[in-house]
């Protein structure tokens, strides 16, 4: 008796199947979270001790630089920035090389490949956790209570997670056919830290370059989230810019990995 294995070639059973394999994503997810703790020195230690070493250095530069003043203590200030850029920043590295990592299973049996890039950024949400405990005890340090606006901190959980995706769908794919993109990826991580409002504010940027600065999508994810934890008036503009690009890239990385799914297998 010979059995054949079958994908689901209708986007509606893709997603059904999406929906069946679930398990292995919580699998994989699982797995990759394993295996970046164990058997390491410091383990959960690195995750606080990384961006706290990056808030001493931004808070640094700010009062070298006489940064504009905030109503809120620059640590707390930039932790609050710092945070939704590092899970983007983690989730989109680790997604970009999820399928060249997985190269054994895509060969061997079929299950939706999206699944793979989801489960390496559904990981980077432990490091975020793991984060959001540091900025907690630093609210707790300056006697900072939330806003009521933190009921929509999970809205930019989302959307930072979406970016991620769709950024991170797009990549991997390139990733498997052209291996330039290893190489590539870091550097453009690198650079998003230096055009993101991390150190600074949208506030210190001068007016008539606000409307290009807010292209990037990460500005409006971190106006959203100050504006979440601290209270601060956000930038209205800057927050419905990066969810309607947020929306694009994420259709667009879907459109891109769809397209060129079947041929992992052969090219990986």
């Amino acid at each position: 008796m010979r059995v054949v294995i079958e994908p689901g070639l209708a986007s509606a059973n893709y997603w059904r199947d999406l929906w069946r394999y679930r398990e292995l994503l919580y699998f994989l997810a699982w797995r990759d979270l394993v295996v970046r703790y164990k058997q390491t020195v410091i383990g959960v230690v690195w995750a606080l001790l990384r961006p706290g070493l990056t808030l001493a250095a931004f808070v640094a530069f700010r009062r070298l630089v006489g940064a504009g003043r905030s109503d809120a203590p620059e640590p707390v200030l930039v932790m609050a920035a710092l945070l939704p850029w590092q899970f983007f920043s983690s989730a989109l590295l680790e997604a970009s090389n999820s399928l060249i990592g997985n190269a054994n299973l895509l060969s061997k049996v079929y299950f939706p490949r999206l699944i793979i890039p989801l489960a390496a950024v559904t990981t980077a949400l432990a490091d975020f956790a793991i984060t959001l405990v540091l900025l907690g005890v630093l609210m707790l340090v300056y006697a900072i209570a939330p806003s009521p606006a933190v009921l929509l901190m999970p809205v930019f959980i989302l959307e930072a997670f979406a970016l991620a995706v769709g950024g991170g769908l797009w990549l991997a794919a390139l990733n498997v056919r052209y291996r330039d993109f290893r190489y590539i990826v870091p550097f453009v991580i690198q650079m998003s830290l230096f055009v993101s409002p991390i150190a600074f504010t949208i506030a210190d940027v001068p007016e008539r370059f606000r409307a290009i600065f807010a292209l990037n999508p990460l500005v409006g994810i971190i106006e959203g989230f100050r504006w979440a934890i601290l209270g601060v008036t956000p930038n209205v503009p800057a927050v419905v810019s990066s969810m309607v690009i947020t929306v694009v890239v994420l259709a667009i990385g879907i459109y891109y990995f769809r397209g060129t799914e079947r041929s992992f297998a052969d090219v990986v």
